[in-house]
């Protein structure tokens, strides 16, 4: 009977927030795994993830055609995680989630293998966003060189480590005021591990080939709502300041330079118009976490894991009388 470690799965963009996860999830079941990233000296870390030789890194960059061929040579399956929330440089929107895309897509088909690709809801060609067009553009691409790829559409994914929830955290640490931006706007946050389940599963062949999945968790939230989860959970008491999102726009043309936490860009406050959840169609189709058989798991059940840090008395929180 074949093993696992018989069949190849190249992650590009595997040194990544969701990309780590998925390695680990792979390591699990016993894959052998190839990380194609920009930097491989800098992703040493994924080697423990599994066992002795099981994660190999080696150099991709998407606006280099021969780099990704050289990377997902004699591959079973590929998965393309990479993306970018804000652009830099020569980091695009266009140039990494859709040539970028299309570029891994065309060289998947080239080598015979499989492709798993990873989007967002809330892509759309006809988008005002440039990152939800970039998406939408992405996935065409994806499917017009492979029909047959599995795409993954999560919604704003949370975990150790995100940019979402661990950003809200440090700003409620350093300030007793709160720019509240789209607070009626809702969201259906979803738990990094279990998009990499979704993702290991459809590399098991448990996913329908070229199908479109929405991955959600098990509730829909205003991002009002979240924010306050996020200050319970920290133990914090913060005023909370709507900002239309005329004048967001003009609080990001300046915070668009800033470092970290503060960093806002005109793109996402156009993102924050519109709801970002699981589409009826999807769940109807059972093209979900729950039409793979995966449970998700809430914002309140997995952050305060993590989260603990920002609270006053770090890991103790603060016992009401």
């Amino acid at each position: 009977m074949a093993s696992n470690l018989d069949t190849l799965v190249t992650v590009f963009g595997g040194s990544g927030f969701l990309g780590r996860n998925v390695v680990r999830a792979l390591c699990k079941r016993d894959y052998r795994i190839r990380v194609a990233v920009r930097r491989p000296e800098l992703a040493g870390y994924l080697q423990p993830s599994g066992k002795v030789g099981q994660v190999h890194t080696v150099q991709a960059n998407l606006r280099y055609p021969a780099s990704v061929a050289a990377a997902l040579r004699d591959s079973h399956v590929v998965i393309n995680l990479v993306g970018v929330l804000t652009e830099s440089g020569a980091q695009t929107f266009d140039a990494v989630q859709a040539r970028g895309a299309e570029t891994v897509a065309k060289a998947a088909a080239a080598a015979g293998a499989e492709l798993i690709h990873v989007s967002a809801i809330g892509a759309d060609a006809e988008s005002p966003s440039l990152y939800a067009k970039a998406k939408a553009a992405g996935e065409a691409a994806v499917k017009a060189a492979v029909p047959a790829a599995t795409i993954f559409r999560p919604s704003v994914m949370f975990g150790p480590e995100d940019q979402f929830t661990n950003r809200f955290a440090a700003l409620a640490r350093m300030s007793p005021v709160l720019p509240l931006i789209g607070g009626d706007t809702r969201m259906q946050p979803v738990y990094v591990g279990d998009v990499a389940t979704a993702i290991a599963e459809a590399v098991d062949g448990k996913a329908v080939a070229g199908a479109t999945y929405e991955l959600g968790g098990p509730e829909v939230l205003t991002m009002r709502e979240i924010i306050e989860t996020i200050l319970e959970i920290t133990d914090r008491e913060r005023m909370l300041v709507p900002l239309s999102f005329g004048l967001a726009r003009l609080q990001a043309a300046v915070l668009q330079f800033a470092p970290g936490a503060l960093k806002l860009t005109a793109d996402q406050v156009t993102m924050l118009e519109r709801d970002n959840i699981v589409s009826d169609a999807a769940k109807a189709a059972s093209l979900t976490l729950e039409g793979l058989g995966i449970t998700p798991d809430s914002l309140e059940a997995i952050a305060p894991q993590y989260l603990w840090r920002f609270r006053p008395q770090g890991q103790f929180q603060r016992m009401s009388v």
